[in-house]
């Protein structure tokens, strides 16, 4: 007889959440829950280097494999856009720090450029100078904001000098590399930044820039590529861990975790034990990727079971997955001082086989398919769809595997397409509303949630989809040389969150939404009068001096025919 397998514990605890459910709605949906989070909760914003900064090549900072990938062209990103400019961030701090000023942000978390400040990746070679004074100078504006900053080391940008030189991730030398820039900035900046994250969503920095493609380097490895990228960037956070750990950390009292982003994944059927190990499954090779060997010392035993399998039956001698040693182990678990969560939209489970014959792939080695509620509000964007409750779930799947750690969430939000922008951005508020409501429930069930990040505080360049996504509280004009912001209605309802620390009471969040939306119509005509004020400050900068100068050219000429005339 076959054995029965047992659900997983933390199944069983959501299913005890789920009775009473139907399938089209959820207990959470059905009641909002007021009240407020813990004292001491931190509420942010984020944003990366490379999305935002712009200046690619300026004050003597090197070139990253996003910024070759990019120039490129061959319809890599859509539009064939590129971040030479971005949002114009390094030129607009000052701006910046204003705009989270007037959020009411606790903090906000942003990533340093490595070829900003190694030019070619390699400490030994060049520190550049004008790259640290950069970034110090922006971590004082934020502290004497009150501002507390979250920094992330590395969030896509390798230096390009490293993927030529050494092929990027695909060598473990890049660990060691790593740990040499981790060390320059806990040496510059840790004096005042006590809250470091080593990578942000390294799974989605392996799998798609180097098993599709779709992301710089561009590299099509299947089935191969991300596990390799994958390995060495585990041991490059450990590496980084251990060195802020023994150098650091006793006289700058910080903390050093990772980011690690994953959709919630919840079994089509919620009766099949297929789809339930599926579900388990879709979590694994997702958060558990990377969590596993942080928390536990090894991959989950899910991947290293089919990845195995279907490797051997591919005729290979060693698995497609990479071995830790038994010291590789003992190094890597335990290097976290809290566990970042990125989480953005949920999608239904069922179990698929794919054959081996079919060739290596991190799709199918998972043997799953993810489906999509067509119920499910549609922001006007292929991605995310808003499934508030499958937050929840997620945070409490984090609690239960990884010995209840605490969690920062490090991004969460929401995009729509450029054709759909408005400022008055009523769908955004809506999936704040019932993420920070889901992410207070996970609180109240006992779940160890230390702050909230939103993602982001600015429109800005989305990798492979250029300008096309806006995630940001802030509508900036792209179009405009000078890169104006303007305030969505969003700003609006999560500076009260923020001041409320939560949600108080029924009238009063429901006042927070019309008093939103009155602020947007001002906002929408100050952004429909953009095209006016930009030919005005056109003509005030270049036909008017150009006038001038005529005038100036003729009334010398007049006189010069008078002064002739007279002699």
């Amino acid at each position: 007889m076959k054995p029965v397998r047992a659900v997983p514990l933390w199944w069983v605890l959501l299913l005890v959440s789920r009775l009473g459910a139907t399938r089209k709605g959820s207990p959470e949906e059905a009641s909002f829950y007021y009240g407020t989070f813990p004292l001491g909760f931190s509420w942010g914003a984020g944003s990366s280097a490379f999305q935002t900064e712009g200046a690619w090549d300026q004050d003597g900072k090197g070139p990253s494999i996003w910024d070759a990938f990019t120039h490129s062209g061959k319809g890599k990103v859509l539009g064939d856009e590129t971040a030479d400019v971005a949002c114009d961030g390094y030129y607009k701090v000052q701006e910046d720090v204003v705009l989270l000023r007037e959020l009411h942000v606790n903090h906000y978390r942003f990533s340093l450029s490595w070829p900003r400040l190694l030019p070619t990746g390699i400490r030994a070679d060049k520190v550049n100078k004008r790259g640290v004074k950069f970034y110090s100078d922006f971590i004082d504006a934020l502290l004497k904001s009150n501002i507390t900053p979250i920094v992330t080391l590395h969030h896509w940008d390798l230096p390009q000098l490293l993927q030529v030189k050494y092929g990027g991730w695909q060598n473990v030398s890049m660990a060691n590399y790593f740990r040499d820039y981790a060390d320059l900035c806990f040496e510059a900046f840790g004096d005042r930044v006590k809250h470091w994250i080593t990578f942000s969503d390294p799974r989605t920095m392996a799998e798609k820039g180097y098993e599709t493609g779709h992301h710089a380097p561009g590299l099509q490895l299947h089935g191969t590529g991300l596990y390799k990228a994958a390995h060495h960037i585990i041991k490059a956070h450990a590496q980084a861990w251990h060195s802020y750990n023994s150098t650091w950390r006793g006289k700058q009292r910080g903390l050093v975790g990772i980011s690690l982003n994953c959709d919630w994944g919840e079994p089509m059927d919620i009766n099949s034990p297929k789809d339930i190990e599926a579900a388990e499954r879709y979590l694994q090779f997702c958060l558990g990727w990377f969590a596993n060997p942080i928390y536990a010392g090894d991959y989950p035993q899910v991947m290293k079971d089919r990845i195995g399998k279907k490797s051997a039956e591919q005729g290979l001698d060693m698995s497609r997955l990479p071995v830790f040693s038994l010291q590789e182990k003992s190094y890597i678990k335990g290097t976290s001082d809290f566990l970042g969560l990125g989480h953005f939209t949920t999608r239904y489970i069922t179990e698929r086989n794919y054959p081996s014959r079919q060739g290596p792939s991190y799709h199918n080695d998972r043997d799953l398919v993810e489906l999509v509620d067509p119920n499910w509000p549609d922001l006007g964007s292929t991605w995310p769809q808003s499934v508030p409750w499958g937050f929840r779930r997620l945070l409490h799947f984090a609690q239960t595997q990884y010995g209840n750690p605490p969690i920062y969430v490090t991004e969460n939000g929401a995009s729509q397409k450029l054709h759909c922008t408005q400022l008055c951005d009523e769908w955004r508020i809506q999936y704040l509303k019932g993420y920070i409501n889901e992410m207070l429930k996970a609180i109240k069930d006992g779940v160890n949630i230390k702050g909230y990040t939103s993602w982001s505080l600015l429109d800005k360049f989305e990798w492979e989809k250029g300008y096309s996504d806006r995630y940001g509280f802030y509508y900036v004009e792209f179009n405009n040389r000078n890169k104006p912001r303007y305030p969505k209605a969003s700003v609006q309802y999560y500076k009260k969150i923020i001041t409320a620390n939560g949600f108080p009471n029924r009238r009063e969040v429901e006042s927070w939404y019309l008093k939103a939306l009155e602020t947007c119509a001002i906002n929408n005509q100050m952004l429909a009068a953009e095209p006016l004020l930009s030919h005005m400050q056109m003509v005030t900068e270049i036909v008017v001096p150009t006038v001038c100068t005529l005038c100036i050219l003729i009334s010398a000429v007049l006189l010069m025919l008078l002064l002739q005339s007279q002699s």
